[in-house]
């Protein structure tokens, strides 16, 4: 069982890792003239479109070229690879050290991340505030953060959530 939970560990980290990466790199690896980059590129923007609006106002831009996924989601999705490192890190010392953690509530840290993602979501519906891209990943940071954070620690002990 130790070990497929560290194969699960191991290719949820990696997942995370490379979509953050695909996140950032797409635009480049679009504009490569071989057709594997491109083929890499073009699935990363199709993924993106299943869970993003992709609305080009509203998303970074590489080089001239939009990244596959709006502000917000770029900082969910670069938060949360870090928030999984982390989590998976967190449960290793806390494994060792103090069993008590097992018993961690989830649930008000992930509301209180969720907080200034909701206030820029309510804020611009709205229409009293429409926050930069970078305002809106950087809001979107603390609930990627917290999800990263407890999906890989829910891999290492029951937590409460």
């Amino acid at each position: 069982m130790d070990r497929l939970l560290a194969t699960v560990r191991a290719v949820l980290a990696s997942a995370a890792l490379v979509w953050a990466v695909l996140v950032l790199a797409a635009p480049s690896l679009g504009s490569l003239p071989h057709p594997v980059p491109a083929s890499v590129a073009a699935a990363t923007y199709l993924v993106g479109a299943s869970v993003c609006h992709q609305r080009p106002e509203r998303s970074f831009h590489v080089g001239g070229l939009r990244l596959p996924v709006c502000g917000r989601c770029t900082g969910l999705y670069l938060s949360g690879a870090a928030g999984v490192l982390a989590g998976f890190a967190w449960a290793a010392v806390t494994r060792r050290r103090d069993r008590r953690a097992r018993g961690v509530d989830w649930r008000p840290w992930l509301l209180a991340a969720a907080v200034p993602t909701g206030v820029t979501l309510v804020a611009e519906w709205a229409g009293w505030w429409v926050p930069s891209n970078a305002g809106r990943a950087l809001a979107a940071v603390p609930l990627g953060a917290v999800a990263g954070v407890l999906v890989a620690a829910g891999l290492g002990f029951r937590s409460k959530l």
